[in-house]
């Protein structure tokens, strides 16, 4: 789906977006990189979630900083698929993986307790790390 197809189906919408808010998600992401780090030990499904919102925060600030929102139902699907669109094959990849990384922090968060391993929270931080700094790059290089 394209990015007009976001806007046309009410996904995504253009509004008019500070600075503030942009470093503001650029700062959640940066800080939830860090707890993930703390707590992946102690709680595995804490961890992978607070690692998931780093790339949350991050996807969030990269779509502020273009000047658009996610609709509020369905808000981190919404992210990931504007972030496809607008960034496209290349990163696809790892947008797919952390599309499907959304669904599990759904379980690890709604469901049943357990269900989240430390060596799956490692792999996420991993790949969290390296896409919160390309998204700090592309905001830099597009800004």
């Amino acid at each position: 789906m394209g990015l007009e197809d976001l806007i046309r189906t009410g996904r995504v919408r253009r509004e008019t977006i500070s600075p503030a808010e942009v470093r503001e998600a650029l700062k959640l992401a940066a800080r939830d990189l860090r707890l993930a780090r703390k707590i992946l030990q102690e709680d595995a499904d804490w961890g992978f979630a607070v690692a998931y919102n780093a790339v949350l925060q991050a996807s969030r600030a990269f779509m502020f900083a273009q000047g658009y929102r996610p609709a509020s139902a369905e808000g981190h699907k919404n992210t990931f698929a504007f972030l496809l669109a607008v960034l496209g094959s290349e990163h696809e990849e790892t947008l797919t993986y952390f599309d499907r990384m959304r669904a599990k922090r759904n379980i690890a968060i709604y469901g049943m307790a357990g269900r989240v391993v430390e060596s799956e929270v490692r792999t996420l931080l991993g790949h969290a790390e390296r896409f919160v700094r390309l998204i700090r790059g592309l905001i830099r290089t597009r800004s």
